[in-house]
C-alpha cells in the first residue's frame, strides 16, 4: 500500500514537471502570471520542469524503497508539499485570493498528497 501511495504523488510530480519543460508559459498562466521571456520560461522549467521530474524520480525510488529511503523520501517531500500549502494560507491572509482555482485547489491538492506520502512514511517504516 506504501507503494501505491508514493506512486500516485510521484505520478503527480512527473506530470507537473514534464507540463512545465514542454509548456511553461501555459503552466503558469492560470495563476495569472505569464511567462513571456526566455528567461522567465528557464526561471519556470527549472521550479516546475526539473524540479518536478527531481522529486517524481526520488519517489520512485522511495515507492521501492531502494537503499531504504522510503520514509525519509516520503517525509521530506511531504514537508515540502505542507511548505506549500502553508504559504497559500498566509497569502490568504494578505492577498485574499478569492477564487477557488487555482489557488485553493493546489491547496487541497498539497494538503492530499502531503497526507498521502505521511501515511506511506507509517505504512512503510
Amino acid at each position: 500500500m506504501a507503494e501505491f501511495l508514493i506512486i500516485v504523488v510521484a505520478l503527480f510530480f512527473a506530470g507537473m514537471g514534464v507540463y512545465g519543460l514542454a509548456l511553461p508559459a501555459r503552466l503558469v498562466a492560470p495563476f495569472g502570471l505569464t511567462a513571456d521571456s526566455a528567461t522567465a520560461r528557464a526561471e519556470v522549467r527549472a521550479v516546475y520542469g526539473g524540479f518536478g521530474v527531481a522529486v517524481a524520480g526520488l519517489l520512485f525510488f522511495a515507492a521501492f524503497d531502494a537503499h531504504g529511503i522510503r520514509s525519509v523520501a516520503a517525509v521530506t517531500v511531504a514537508v515540502a508539499l505542507l511548505g506549500m500549502a502553508f504559504g497559500r494560507i498566509v497569502a490568504a491572509l494578505t492577498d485574499r485570493p478569492t477564487r477557488f482555482y487555482p489557488v485553493w485547489f493546489y491547496f487541497v491538492v498539497e494538503i492530499v498528497l502531503a497526507g498521502l506520502l505521511l501515511c506511506a512514511a507509517v505504512l512503510g517504516s
